[in-house]
């Protein structure tokens, strides 16, 4: 299956999230490494080590990292993954939903990740208030990118993101939301609002679940 384009765009929510002063970092899903670039320019001691599953998008990483792997991270041989340790900074911007089991990674990540290490995450929002109008309306059609990814396995909801994380033994130190605003969604989250009322559920969470696009978020070693 062709994989999400590549972009050149910075992910500087993802960014700050970050610690400026990581000794190695790992980065899932790297493309074109203009994340690992970025971060290199502010910490220019760091060890950074990009995987992507398209041998294209690792190999034009190699300028930004300091090495990359091509390679399906659920797939590498228990060697290979030993290689990623000792590393303090794991980073999956718009990947975890990409992966086929992303609840045992975390795990396996959390258990030997340094102990001051962290793991960032930036995940798309499956409740967003624009897929519960497809599913309404039936429109539900796979694109190149967004929300409705084409090579996205798992939808995950600010609740599911929260417990995929804590049923891992992560601790969420930092959770922060992405809105994109348009010109329709007030009027699609009455809708959504009036939804969750016939249901028996609070209009009032729904709605706040509803409108982000992302979340992102900064999980430590509980």
């Amino acid at each position: 299956m062709k994989q999400t384009p590549a972009h050149q765009i910075v992910n500087t929510d993802l960014l700050a999230l970050m610690p400026t002063d990581s000794r190695r970092v790992i980065e899932i899903g790297c493309m074109h490494g203009v994340l690992a670039q970025a971060y290199r320019q502010q910490n220019t001691a760091a060890e950074y080590v990009g995987v992507d599953i398209d041998q294209n998008y690792a190999r034009v990483a190699e300028k930004a990292c300091t090495k990359t792997i091509a390679g399906d991270i659920e797939m590498l041989s228990p060697v290979v993954f030993e290689t990623f340790f000792p590393s303090d900074c794991w980073v999956f911007g718009d990947c975890l939903e990409h992966l086929r089991d992303p609840w045992t990674l975390l795990a396996r990540i959390r258990g030997r990740i340094d102990r001051d290490g962290c793991l960032v995450a930036c995940i798309p929002n499956a409740q967003h208030w624009s897929v519960q109008m497809r599913l309404t309306s039936g429109n539900l059609f796979y694109e190149d990118s967004g929300l409705l990814d084409r090579t996205h396995i798992r939808w995950f909801t600010r609740i599911s993101m929260i417990k995929m994380f804590l049923d891992a033994g992560w601790k969420i130190e930092k959770a922060i939301s992405r809105v994109i605003n348009s010109p329709h969604q007030e009027q699609q989250l009455r809708a959504v609002a009036a939804m969750a009322e016939t249901g028996g559920f609070d209009p009032n969470l729904a709605v706040q679940d509803a409108t982000p696009f992302q979340y992102l978020f900064k999980v430590v070693l509980a």
